[in-house]
């Protein structure tokens, strides 16, 4: 825009502000030639690489395609069916050794029980004391005790 105008005019009298805008004109390139030799040469490659691929091909390349998928997949599940049975084992071994341990518990809680505690001291010749066994000490004294042989032990 032009300043100048500005300096002299009021703005609010500019109406070329409000008026369209024409779009610009696009330059068409007129200087560009197509040479024909590029042309046909393009145009016999996408001619060959069609003639390439012809549609007996492309359906036994599907085919190749979808029985490789298949063998993948079965690979795979068989994979997945060993690791499968090999857990199955480790859980049976598991359950094994967990049934093994509770026998194991059960058997040394019968070995220490009471009962047979009292049965292995008997057998030994071992048995409960009586009131005769029971030998009592009288202190008659604070600092004076006396012994079954009757004789007295003072703290002095």
């Amino acid at each position: 825009m032009d300043n100048l105008k500005y300096y002299n005019d009021s703005l609010a009298y500019d109406f070329e502000m409000f008026m369209p805008k024409t779009a610009p004109k696009t330059n068409t390139r007129d200087n560009i030639v197509v040479m024909p030799k590029t042309a046909k040469k393009t145009k016999s490659r996408r001619r060959a690489a069609a003639r390439s691929l012809s549609p007996s091909v492309a359906v036994v390349m599907g085919a190749i395609f979808v029985l490789a998928g298949l063998c993948g997949n079965i690979a795979l599940r068989l994979q997945i069916n060993e690791v499968n049975s090999q857990i199955n084992d480790m859980k049976a071994a598991i359950a094994e050794l967990d049934s093994e341990k509770t026998s194991l518990e059960m058997e040394y809680e019968r070995r220490i029980s009471f009962a047979n505690l009292e049965t292995k001291a008997a057998e030994m010749g071992m048995k409960k004391p009586s009131k005769e066994d029971v030998v009592y000490i009288r202190v008659n004294n604070k600092n004076a005790a006396k012994t079954a042989d009757g004789t007295v032990i003072t703290a002095e």
